[in-house]
């Protein structure tokens, strides 16, 4: 069985009508809509399939949104659980695939498709455990020249995204897991109001099974990258990456070390 679920905050209908068509033709047998709306507009919009489950919640987070989800995906005993952006959407089998790559391979607990760009282009997803530079340098650093060359590095752009690979860090727009690693590690830290959490879940599922990129299959992001348009969205970012590195470690984390050499590692093996 497969759940999964899309946090909502004032969404454009023709936006999750997309998805939630995409979801219909899909193998999700559940796909709960958790609206941080400040009202409940879009329950009309959502109620006439029973596979459609509206959630009107209070807005503590986005992954608070989605762990009402998730213990719900937990309690009725489903298998996997997809996270997915509103704006996201895609052809063909794409949950079927990945079920079926689950399915042969029992120590993996998150999996994330390739995803592109509306025009088809690669988005760079595949990130290394970061560094505060590689989260807050790269950021405040206006050169090209620098955040190319870092950015090379940093999201693994030299692997060629083609190949099956074991990456720390995988973007939270499409995460399909595994409910009884998601059961163990608590779904997503709510302490994140938004922006890191799903950095921080993705480094606990590591912990715990591996965490994989597969391109055999793609879905499509419009991806518009919120924090750098919106002053009030760039102190969510800035907030949850203080929060993040005050939990993991700023520039002493042994683990990210061993974590990112071992990634690195085993790329350069099947290169």
């Amino acid at each position: 069985m497969v759940t999964g679920s899309i946090v909502a905050f004032h969404t454009k209908r023709g936006e999750l009508k997309r998805l939630i068509d995409c979801v219909l033709r899909s193998e999700i047998e559940a796909l709960y809509v958790v609206d941080n709306s400040t009202n409940d507009e879009l329950r009309d919009f959502v109620k006439d399939n029973p596979r459609i489950h509206y959630i009107h919640s209070l807005n503590l987070g986005y992954g608070s949104g989605h762990n009402v989800a998730i213990r719900r995906a937990i309690e009725s005993g489903a298998d996997y659980h997809v996270v997915l952006n509103p704006d996201i959407y895609w052809t063909g089998d794409v949950i079927g695939e990945l079920c079926r790559y689950m399915d042969a391979r029992p120590d993996v607990g998150l999996v994330m498709p390739k995803i592109v760009y509306p025009s088809g282009e690669t988005q760079y997803l595949c990130k290394l455990l970061p560094t505060p530079m590689d989260l807050i340098g790269r950021r405040f650093i206006p050169l090209k020249s620098y955040q190319g060359r870092h950015d090379y590095n940093y999201e693994l752009h030299w692997t060629g995204y083609d190949r099956e690979m074991e990456v720390p860090s995988l973007s939270g727009c499409f995460m399909f897991m595994r409910c009884k690693v998601l059961d163990i590690v608590g779904g997503f830290d709510e302490r994140y109001f938004m922006y890191a959490e799903d950095l921080d879940l993705c480094r606990r599922i590591g912990e715990r099974s591996r965490t994989m990129f597969y391109p055999a299959v793609s879905v499509v992001h419009e991806y518009e990258k919120g924090s750098y348009k919106n002053r009030k969205l760039l102190k969510y970012h800035i907030t949850s990456v203080v929060k993040y590195f005050n939990k993991w470690g700023w520039f002493f984390d042994s683990k990210r070390t061993e974590k990112n050499k071992h990634c690195i590692n085993k790329i350069k093996v099947r290169l």
